[in-house]
């Protein structure tokens, strides 16, 4: 995994802001928990690193393997809904009919099929059964409404009851010579039993023979749509808006800065539920077999390679993409090194499945065109809650000052971890960076140990509340540490 170094950043921003004249603004951070996927909140940095942290490879918790899934079966949608999870996929193949199924569990680990019997398959009922899992399948086979079928529970206060889902997903419009691809919304009360919300499409701009995803953004109070679009000759994405999920602007391509350009054959991206002003995308990146078609030592034939790579942003436009490397790799299974339009795709949505648990899932064994007889897995990882990537101390220690900032609340709570010889301590400034009395780094009890929310507590008190509302900078002090994230609580 690459680390970046903040030193070229905090001569950027003295320099930006001795050229501005005017002293910045403080951050308002309020009590949104603050993740350090990115140098937002950092003034000045020695001797740490930003480290991303891949997802630990778990269980395999699912197999498509039922007559109407099969080698193509993919595009994993996963959500939380009250005391269960569920998912959606696709079965079936982009080469004949598809069919979106719904798979539950109770924990993200354990997944079963409800026997639903919404749609009778052809055939015997022995090979496919009346009570399959099915929740929706498109008129023809092909690009039909169930390609990547893409459901949410909508969280917008104005949604209407037999709306709470709602979907996007691929289909045909026009007719003739005119018929082309475009992306239509359909919505159901259940999660269960879906419509289209209106016969039109609602995006005709665009490439859509991919995961899509729309879901409502609590910070930005609109519906949000990323689908697949072209960038100088390579997959990669937009994003378009609505207030209505009906009237949406035309897409956007997402800035991804000076970061290579790069087939981004997925986006993943979700407002992530701890800290919702905070996006993560987990993207699966495609290489082509024109640039690596062989692989393994007996140079194996294959129709391009996979894996998935992480990225993050404050607004959904503008992404940080400074980790380049693979955030999911194929590993040592010789059937994930191939299949690329599958393998190692992440489901879209991060579950919290335990106490500072966070459960991703990928996709393993993908079968790209019939003939392998191949049966699709879904891999589950898990990762410490906010635990993407950590402001990093090594052994002889780092420090970091924050911008100024303003608060609310009382108490000052960070996820962090040290070795048997590391620690974490942390001194309060004023703007100027004098320690306020009793907040100094002497005065702090020096923390070691792993703990997702612990509170920072000082000689005297861990009640801050009379610095809430004043510009204030924070100074971490890290020796073999990871500081996650932190926030103030009440």
């Amino acid at each position: 995994m690459r680390s970046a170094s903040l030193s070229t950043l905090i001569l950027a921003t003295a320099f930006a802001t001795i050229e501005a004249g005017d002293p910045p603004q403080p951050l308002d951070v309020g009590q949104r928990r603050q993740l350090f996927v990115d140098d937002w909140l950092v003034e000045k940095s020695s001797d740490l690193e930003l480290e991303l942290h891949s997802p630990v490879p778990r269980e395999v918790c699912f197999r498509f393997d039922a007559p109407w899934e099969g080698g193509q079966s993919g595009y994993v949608t996963v959500l939380a809904d009250g005391d269960r999870f569920r998912m959606y996929y696709r079965g079936g193949g982009d080469l004949g009919r598809e069919y979106t199924c719904l798979a539950e569990s109770p924990d993200g680990i354990r997944w079963t099929r409800p026997a639903l019997g919404l749609f009778e398959l052809g055939g015997s009922k022995e090979n496919n059964p009346k009570e399959n899992n099915i929740v929706w399948t498109g008129k023809e086979k092909g690009y039909w409404e169930s390609h990547n079928f893409s459901p949410f529970i909508d969280v917008n206060p104005a949604a209407v009851p037999s709306q709470r889902y709602k979907a996007v997903t691929l289909g045909k419009w026009g007719t003739g010579e005119e018929r082309r691809k475009a992306l239509f919304a359909f919505v159901s009360a259940d999660g269960v039993r879906w419509a289209r919300l209106r016969d039109e499409p609602i995006i005709t701009e665009g490439g859509f023979d991919s995961h899509n995803t729309a879901f409502w953004d609590t910070a930005s109070k609109q519906y949000v749509c990323y689908i697949r679009a072209s960038r100088e000759g390579k997959r990669s994405i937009a994003r378009s808006t609505s207030p209505d999920f009906i009237q949406w602007t035309g897409p956007q391509l997402l800035d991804f800065g000076d970061a290579p350009n790069e087939h981004l054959y997925t986006n993943g991206i979700v407002s992530y539920a701890r800290a919702p002003h905070i996006y993560i995308g987990l993207p699966m990146r495609f290489i082509p077999p024109s640039e690596r078609g062989t692989v393994g030592p007996e140079r194996r034939k294959t129709d391009g390679l996979s894996d998935a790579v992480f990225m993050s942003s404050r607004d959904g436009i503008r992404w940080e993409r400074r980790f380049l490397e693979a955030y999911i790799r194929p590993g040592l299974d010789p059937l994930n090194w191939g299949g690329a339009h599958g393998n190692s795709t992440p489901a879209w949505g991060i579950l919290e499945t335990g106490e500072g648990e966070l459960s991703i899932y990928w996709a393993e064994h993908y079968e790209n065109y019939p003939g392998k007889d191949l049966i699709p897995q879904l891999r589950r990882g898990t990762l410490r809650a906010d635990g993407f990537v950590s402001l990093h101390a090594r052994y002889r220690g780092g420090e970091m000052t924050t911008k100024p900032l303003v608060f609310q609340g009382k108490a000052l709570v960070i996820n962090y971890s040290t070795s048997a010889v590391g620690s974490v301590r942390i001194e309060i400034q004023d703007p100027a960076g004098n320690p306020i009395p009793g907040f100094a780094l002497g005065d702090f009890d020096e923390l070691w140990g792993d703990e997702i929310e612990r509170v920072a507590a000082w000689k005297r008190t861990s009640d801050v509340g009379a610095l809430a509302g004043r510009p204030l900078r924070l100074r971490f002090v890290l020796k073999d540490a990871d500081l996650y994230s932190f926030r103030f609580r009440p």
